[in-house]
């Protein structure tokens, strides 16, 4: 499967007493309040179109003039009501594959097979006035199904606020949709990154700033107690945008704090080279037993010139632990750079439409004479980056790795994307995870994915 760089907290197996109801309570009062919306918005529709023409001339100019009720698109089937609401229905499927070397002897499979689907989504929207309802489920993971499922409020000016299961608004190289990711996987200091998680944000943006700040507490899938509770916020600013938002200046800064219950759990932090398929983690904390709190700061910068994009981030993650012992202090972060060849370059994003993913780069945009189907060549688009994860503090040797990846993405149509990435791995990895002592380990992986997005 593709490459991946994780955060992994694990837990026990065992949930509280009543937690899984909770849990499932939650995710069918969010299924039933969008479905009901869906199907009384379909339902007055139908019977406006009974009316018969007569209820057609009474429609004003401008509902004349809008978009059909129905659309198939790069963004999907799409219904749109005489009420003004709308529901689309999109998804993604991704499939990696590739091979992999690594030269030390011992280590065993590099990938656990040579091919496999990484993502296989299907995603619902409802837009209904001041309201916004998403659901994204992903049929290839059994154990995280469940991606985004929020209710988001926006009836207050320059104002976002999100309940549910959705990102935490940490990271520029996280909050960027996986489907526009420059290279196939995100980089090492990923490690690090809450990703999602239920709970409530509220955000807010001017012209060139952005602020989001919420409250989160476990996974909904994998329970909603079983990792804490933590505060996250996101500051962005962007001194030069010009107007078309492909030229841009970016800065942001990230803060989290994640209190762990006293109680049994424990966490491990872990990363493997920067491709889904290969086997095992390079670099491995193995399980923290006495760990009370993890908190993170993480800063980003991009700039964007034209076709040019150069982007970095650098995350401090402190674990604090019980009786008195130091923390434990860790670090990662990735420099990148991109450029594509025959195009303008990524739209830069201020608000999202819902959620925590506020000043963030969108993809690319496949015109209609670029298009294969139209006679084009598509769009191509070439990126190289250098990231580094360090996981030794005090006793904890958790090993040191740094990758380099260079990668080529091509477009051939507004819904499809090619992507090939080369990975240079080296490491030197916990001697309990590997049974390599300090040696150090280097890996060369070839990865490539297809992709259709709709």
């Amino acid at each position: 499967m593709p490459t991946r760089s994780t955060l992994r907290c694990r837990f026990p197996a065992t949930a509280a007493p009543g937690l899984a109801p909770t849990k499932a309570s939650l995710l069918a009062s969010l299924l039933a309040s969008l479905l009901a919306s869906l199907l009384a918005s379909i339902l007055a529709s139908v019977l406006t179109c009974a009316a018969g023409p007569a209820a057609a001339e009474e429609r004003s100019d401008k509902t004349t003039e809008a978009k059909p009720p129905v659309t198939l698109d790069g963004k999907g089937i799409t219904l749109r009501f005489d009420d003004g609401s709308k529901f689309r229905i999109g998804g993604r499927l991704q499939g990696d594959f590739g091979t992999g070397r690594v030269q030390q002897r011992g280590f065993g499979t590099v990938f656990e097979e040579p091919a496999a689907i990484r993502r296989a989504w299907i995603e619902t929207y409802y837009s209904l006035k001041d309201f916004e309802f998403a659901f994204q489920y992903d049929v290839n993971e059994p154990r995280v199904p469940v991606s985004d499922a929020i209710v988001a409020y926006k009836g207050f000016r320059d104002v976002i606020i999100t309940q549910g299961n959705f990102k935490e608004p940490f990271s520029l190289d996280q909050l960027i949709s996986d489907n526009v990711s420059q290279f196939t996987e995100r980089s090492q200091a990923d490690a690090f990154v809450p990703a999602r998680n239920f709970g409530a944000a509220i955000g807010t943006h001017g012209a060139n700033w952005t602020a989001v700040t919420g409250v989160f507490g476990g996974n909904i899938n994998t329970g909603l107690q079983n990792n804490g509770i933590a505060s996250t916020t996101r500051l962005t600013y962007t001194p030069w945008l010009s107007e078309n938002k492909n030229d841009v200046l970016h800065f942001g800064l990230a803060g989290s704090y994640r209190s762990l219950d006293d109680d049994a759990r424990s966490l491990s932090l872990s990363s493997r080279s920067e491709a889904f398929l290969f086997a095992r983690p390079l670099v491995n904390t193995r399980t923290i037993r006495d760990a009370t709190a993890i908190g993170r700061v993480g800063v980003e910068a991009a700039w964007q010139q034209g076709p040019f994009r150069l982007q970095g981030e650098y995350i401090l993650t402190d674990i604090e632990r019980r009786d008195g012992r130091p923390p434990l202090l860790f670090q990662g972060g990735y420099i990148q750079a991109s450029v594509v060849l025959n195009d303008k370059g990524r739209p830069y994003r201020v608000v999202p439409t819902y959620g925590s993913e506020y000043g963030v780069f969108t993809g690319v945009t496949v015109e209609e004479r670029q298009r294969v189907s139209r006679g084009g060549t598509g769009l191509f688009e070439l990126g190289v980056r250098y990231s580094a994860i360090d996981l030794e503090s005090h006793e904890v040797r958790g090993g040191v790795e740094d990758d380099f990846t260079a990668g080529v993405n091509w477009y051939p149509e507004p819904n499809i994307r090619f992507v090939f990435d080369y990975i240079r791995s080296h490491a030197e990895p916990s001697a309990e995870s590997l049974n390599f002592g300090r040696r150090t380990v280097d890996a060369d992986v070839f990865i490539g994915r297809a992709q259709l997005y709709w």
